[in-house]
């Protein structure tokens, strides 16, 4: 039988470990963590995530403060609330929702948070550190790192000798995907939109994880038999059958069909989704315990 992987109770474990240390830390240390969401705009999209972010933050016990900036708001202005918040003591994760208004250069904005608060993991110097495997003292992208656990759910810490296939080369999802691999062990392809024969490339894959943001690309046959597919798509498709207008969310891979094949495989939505939140939780604690020169729990 084919194990359908349970992100929301593997995000759930994470949680409790954030909410149990977050406690130690307090009662030991005196020290809170906080997280600092800022979002610029009324994407109707981003303010569901940044309210999302908040609730669980607070549920950890963290100190959550929201920055709600007005859509015209400047560059300037903005890397500014950066820089006081990159000084403020009680900020200990830093958090800037995309997309940014036009006029604003994101990828300036994102380099401007301080590296030791990056719990995103963009900084150029995470970026650095996870490529060059000092993957201890980086902050790795919360998505990539929620399927990296739900792969060693599945597979254990030590992937030595399998082989991955990453379908998406995004510096938010693949790239950093295809490093922890690496760090693991496995042989690792990352496959993309122009590689050839991509289905005969996937059916190589013991560990198949899609990051290509197109629905239901991956078909039942391009996946190896027993092999982990970790689906990281969201896609919004429309679906008659419920009604007129209505619509249904459907990852990357054609589930109805992989799951036969795979040995596990992560349902959408249920899958990785819940994972994100729950490692942007854990970031936070890390960089708070660092931040009071606390040995951070393991994930």
């Amino acid at each position: 039988m084919t194990e359908i992987i349970d992100g929301k109770i593997v995000a759930e474990d994470v949680v409790e470990t954030v909410k149990r240390f977050t406690a130690e830390l307090a009662e030991k240390h005196g020290v809170q963590p906080g997280l600092a969401v800022v979002i610029v705009g009324e994407d109707p999209a981003s303010q569901v995530y940044v309210s999302s972010k908040g609730k669980k933050a607070k549920e950890c016990g963290f100190l959550s403060v929201q920055h709600t900036l007005p859509a015209e708001t400047s560059e300037a202005d903005l890397l500014k609330l950066i820089g006081d918040l990159n000084a403020d003591p009680t900020i200990h994760g830093i958090l800037v929702q995309l997309p940014l208004p036009d006029h604003i250069d994101s990828g300036k904005v994102i380099q401007a948070i301080a590296p030791q608060k990056d719990v995103d993991g963009f900084s150029f110097v995470n970026v650095g550190k996870l490529g060059t495997g000092e993957i201890d003292s980086a902050f790795v992208p919360c998505t990539p790192a929620g399927s990296m656990l739900l792969i060693e759910r599945v597979r254990g810490k030590d992937l030595s000798g399998l082989n991955a296939v990453v379908v998406g080369r995004s510096n938010i999802v693949g790239k950093p995907m295809a490093n922890l691999l690496l760090a693991a062990n496995c042989t690792v392809t990352i496959a993309h939109s122009r590689t050839k024969d991509l289905p005969a490339l996937a059916r190589t894959a013991d560990i198949l994880v899609a990051a290509v943001g197109r629905p239901e690309m991956i078909k039942g046959d391009w996946v190896k038999p027993g092999a982990t597919v970790i689906d990281v798509g969201i896609n919004r498709i429309p679906a008659p059958e419920k009604g007129e207008g209505k619509s249904r969310l459907v990852g990357d891979v054609e589930f109805d069909s992989a799951h036969k094949a795979a040995g596990a495989i992560t349902p959408v939505p249920g899958g990785v989704g819940p994972m994100t939140i729950a490692m942007l939780m854990a970031n936070t604690l890390v960089s708070a315990s660092r931040a009071a020169g606390v040995e951070p729990p393991a994930f």
